[in-house]
Formats: structure tokens, sequence, C-alpha cells
């Protein structure tokens, strides 16, 4: 046995708990247990500890006294030479790619919820046994860690090198449907829960072998010697199949996924649909950070702190170049065309554009920001965030044209900046470099302008100037009134109201009921029920002028709304001509 020895068992299925049995073969005189408050590459502290019950200490016969020190560290006075055995149970009832989640159809948990960091021997190794499930004889386990000795359905013992390893390969339990192909010869294995009848396993193989060749290939050439330089040598999806859901959490060899069902491929319809489309997105996007942020890491997370936020200003590169990436590398795999990356493009451009909180916060200070903003979002988010995701993406678009102009491109940046750094932490200064090593030039003005300021990016002349045609369309009537929205039961619920719009100067509010319109001159004036947002441009006719009717805290209130000029969006051709230096080519 391994000097960390964890037994997971499926204890109670309709109560949602897990039992887990720790034995520390060599514990301190003082042995510190504790849970970490937050799982790397979701910036939240999300006190896993509140799940954590029954927790209790032997050593051999001897009941040993556990002392809690804070909200998720405890400590246990141990008789020297004599193994520790900690008892816990983990409720688990939260149904995302983060925590944890058992009920009697299926189990999924990541370590950092479930198993207790052993203070003083997070290098040793550590080993994990899943038990079989009991009344569950048709359950499946699958996870990226190394197996010791397993059963044919994945029950048994796992190694992990240290403790990082171990929370870093999230286990799935139950009945799923699982797949497997080979990516420039590294073996892949694809287990999908809850899917639909028509699933096509075999259609999302497919496709999925495609995004990872081309990922691949991406890092580390064409050669056949490509899959040898990888840094996994087995890599597994778990794909977690819902009514509706959307979701994903990398890791170092696997991703844990969520969907929604009919956005899954279905058996005879070779259509994609946007919803499929979006899924590949997700997958490209996950496969990637094996390589930028699993290796290529920050310097915040050369080693990983599990007991409080972890900042970095750095995620506009992590998160945002994942992005700009993810649909750009469906499009190279073949998986969707030109005219459709451009509109995945362009609606990306749209969504910074409709955000007046660029013009507040800039996407250096986003990515400090996560841990209290961008993952604790309210009515005032849009206007006072960016998202790092999607500005990031955007900064990524920016430099990459402008390498194009200059005769080179951003793939290569990445790949310099890969062999620069894999084998440690990563700063903004080594991107700096690597782009002056590319070119022979600084490139500080562009990443203060385009990083460190709220400016708007040149996207408009660098599209152009590689011969791109931009289209300005009328936006929907939301984007022209400034107002995030849900149509329900009837009425319209305002979600958020956007910073200098149309829908603020009236006096809306996050929170209103939109119940009516009032349209016309005093005594010909037109008393209307609003059903829904889309009824408004309608009951408007010629009209610029209206009032409308809201109930904020059960009282009624008039509103004056004045509807301004359309608003635009932009729509992005490529034309035959320009394809070849296009990115995507």
């Amino acid at each position: 046995m391994s000097h960390i020895h964890y037994a997971v068992e499926a204890a109670n299925l309709h109560a949602h708990l897990f039992k887990v049995t720790l034995t520390i073969a060599q514990p301190a005189a003082t042995q510190t247990v504790s849970l970490p408050v937050w799982i790397p590459g979701s910036y939240l502290v999300r006190e896993f500890a509140k799940h954590l019950q029954n927790l209790s200490a032997r050593q051999d016969r001897r009941t040993a006294v556990v002392t809690q020190l804070d909200k998720c560290s405890w400590e246990v006075a141990c008789r020297p030479g004599e193994p520790l055995v900690l008892s816990y149970e983990v409720y688990a009832f939260d149904n995302s790619v983060r925590t944890a989640w058992l009920d009697s159809q299926r189990g999924f948990f990541n370590g950092t919820s479930l198993c207790l960091r052993v203070h003083g021997q997070e290098d040793q190794p550590h080993q994990l046994q899943l038990l079989p499930v009991k009344g569950q004889p048709d359950w499946q386990a699958a996870t990226g860690l190394t197996p010791l000795k397993t059963d044919k359905k994945g029950f048994g013992l796992y190694q992990a090198a240290d403790y990082d390893e171990l929370v870093d390969c999230p286990v799935e339990l139950g009945t799923f449907w699982s797949g497997s192909f080979s990516a420039c010869g590294i073996p892949h294995r694809f287990v999908v829960a809850g899917a639909l009848p028509s699933f096509d396993g075999e259609r999302l193989l497919a496709d999925t072998q495609k995004i990872c060749e081309a990922e691949i290939r991406f890092w580390h050439g064409q050669g056949a010697q490509a899959g040898k330089k990888a840094p996994h040598k087995h890599y597994l999806f778990m794909l977690n199949a819902v009514n509706d859901g959307y979701g994903g959490l990398e890791h170092r060899n696997s991703t844990a996924l969520i969907a929604g069902r009919r956005d899954l491929p279905r058996l005879g319809d070779n259509k994609t649909s946007e919803g499929y489309t979006t899924l590949l997105g997700l997958i490209s996007h996950e496969y990637f950070h094996t390589w930028n942020v699993k290796q290529l890491r920050p310097d915040a997370f050369a080693r990983y702190d599990y007991t409080r936020e972890n900042y970095t200003p750095l995620l506009w590169f992590f998160e945002g170049f994942t992005s700009y990436y993810d649909d750009l590398l469906l499009r190279r795999a073949g998986l969707i065309d030109d005219a459709t990356y451009a509109k995945l493009l362009g609606k990306a451009i749209a969504q910074v554009q409709q955000t007046p909180g660029r013009h507040v916060q800039t996407v250096a200070q986003a990515s400090l920001d996560a841990w209290v903003k961008y993952y604790r979002q309210d009515e005032n988010t849009p206007n006072a965030t960016v998202s790092y995701y999607t500005k990031g993406s955007l900064v990524a678009l920016c430099l990459d044209l402008t390498l194009r102009s200059e005769g080179h491109s951003l793939d290569e940046v990445m790949r310099g900046l890969w062999k620069r750094c894999k084998a440690g932490p990563m700063r903004e200064q080594d991107v700096l470099d690597e782009l002056h090593a590319l070119t022979g030039r600084s490139w500080h003005k562009e990443i203060k302008a385009w990083v460190h300021s709220t400016e708007e990016l040149p996207l408009a002349s660098l599209l152009e100037s590689q011969g791109i045609r931009i289209h300005a369309e009328s936006g929907d009537f939301a984007q022209h009134l400034g107002l995030r929205h849900l149509d329900a039961n009837g009425s319209v619920q305002i979600k958020a109201v956007l910073r200098g719009s149309a829908a603020e100067q009236a006096g809306f509010a996050a929170g209103d009921e939109w119940l009516g319109l009032e349209v016309g001159a005093r005594g010909q004036r037109g008393h209307w029920r609003v059903g829904k947002l889309s009824d408004v441009p309608e009951l408007l006719g010629q009209e610029r002028k209206a009032w409308a009717l809201v109930s904020r805290d059960k009282r009624l209130l008039r509103l004056p709304l004045t509807v301004p000029q359309q608003s635009t969006v932009w729509r992005l051709e490529v034309p035959k001509d320009r394809q070849a230096s296009w990115p995507a080519a």
C-alpha cells in the first residue's frame, strides 16, 4: 500500500453520499489535513469542505482526537509508528464539472471535493481505490489516473505521482457509453453519460479525433513523431449530457464536459447544428488547455495553493488565446467552413462591443478580478467588467492579423512559448520576448494598448487590411434598447440594463417585469400587453416614443421610453481570393 491511500465508496446513492477512507502510513506526530477551497481552472473559492461530514480518526483500535483548525483544515494527534486512518462522508449533489455528484443514475467527483490533502506529504505517491457500487452491477468507472490493479469495469486501484496529479484526474461512475480512437498514436477514450438513444457516438468520435490530431500537430508539427512529443500518453473525455447545460473543465490528461442532450450528433442526421458546433468548440477549447495552462502556465500556478485564491493577470492569454484557437482549429480540422468561422468570430466581436464594461476594466484587470467578478456575476457585470475569454480571444486575433501583415503568425509565437516556457512558469515578459525574437521589434505598444488599457481594439482596420469585408447589419431589439432579458410567463423579465442605453435613460432596472406599452398621442393612445420583447417593435410601429409599464417590487411604474436609431452588428465575409492568407488556412 502507498504512503497515502484513499478508498472511495458510493455509500448512499439516494442520500448522495460518498464515503472516503484515507490511510496515512506514516503520519506526523501532529498531522494536519485539509480540503481545497477551489479547483484549478475555475477561479472561485467554492468552499468544498462545506459538504464534508462525520470525520473521525483512529490508529489501530484507538480513536484519535481530531481538532478543527479553520473552515477546511483539521489536526490529528498521532502516536509515532502507527498508520492513521481517517473516515468521512462527502455530500455530492452538484451536477457540474467542478465538484461532485451522486445519485442512482450516475456518480462523478473531482479529487478536490473528496480527497483531503495530507500536509507535508503532498509530493509522495498517492493511491486511489474505487470500490464497486453495491446494487449497481452494470456501473463502470473511468478516470485518467494510471491503473495498478483494476477489473474490466474500471474499479480497483489507481496510482498518482503526487497530490496534484490525484486531484487533477476526475472520476466518472455509471452506465455510460464509451468509445475510443487514436490521435497521432495517442489512445483517447470518450465516455458519455445521459445521452438519448439517437446519439451518434461514432460521429462524435470521428469529429473529436480530427480536433485532437489538429491540435497535436499544431503544437508538435506534421511529422510522424508529433504524438510522441505531446505531454500526455493517453486522454479521457467525460461528457455529462443533460437537458440544459454547458461547460467544461480542463485537466492534465482528461476533461470533464457538460452539454445539452439535443446538442449531441444524432443517428441519421449528417447536418451540423449550431449546438453541436458549440459542443465541438468546447471540446477543442478544453483539449487545447492540455498545453496552454496545464503545461504552459502562469508563475502563480507553478505550485497551486489550495487554501486561497491564486491570482494571475494572465488569464487573457491562457483562457483568451485558447478561446481564439478553439474555433480556429475547428476550421483547420475541416469541421466548419469559412462562413461559419467568420460568423463565430463576428459573434465574439459583438459580445465585446455590446459590453460597456470594456470601457471600465482592462482585460488584465479582468484576469485578476476573476475571483470576485467573473465567477460572481450580477446585473451590473456587463457595465463594469469585460470577459478575459472573449476580449482575450480578440487580442489574439489582433496579434495574429498584425503578425501576418509582417510575414509571421501567432502560431509561431505559441510554439515558441512552448519551447521557451514548458519547463517552467510563463510571464507576460515571455510573450513580449517571443514576439521580439520572431519579428525583431518591440511589441510593448500593442500589449499596453490592447491588454493594459480600455482603448478599442483596432479590429476593423486589421480585418480590412487582410481583405476581410465587414458588413454592418441591424442588431436585435434587445441590443437596440440595451437590455438583457428573459421572456417568461407572458412578460419580459429585465436581467441587466446596459450603461448609457435607451433602457437606462428610460429608467429600467434589473428585476423589472415589463408588462405593457402605451403608444400614441394623448386621447389616441393605445394600451398594449407585452408578452415578449419581440412584441414591442410591432406595437411601436413608426413611433419612437412611448410609455413602458413595468412592475417593480409590486409597484406599477410608467417609464418614458425613447427608441434610438437602429443598432448595428458586424458580419464578416472572407473573399475567396483572401482565404489562403486568412488565419483559418
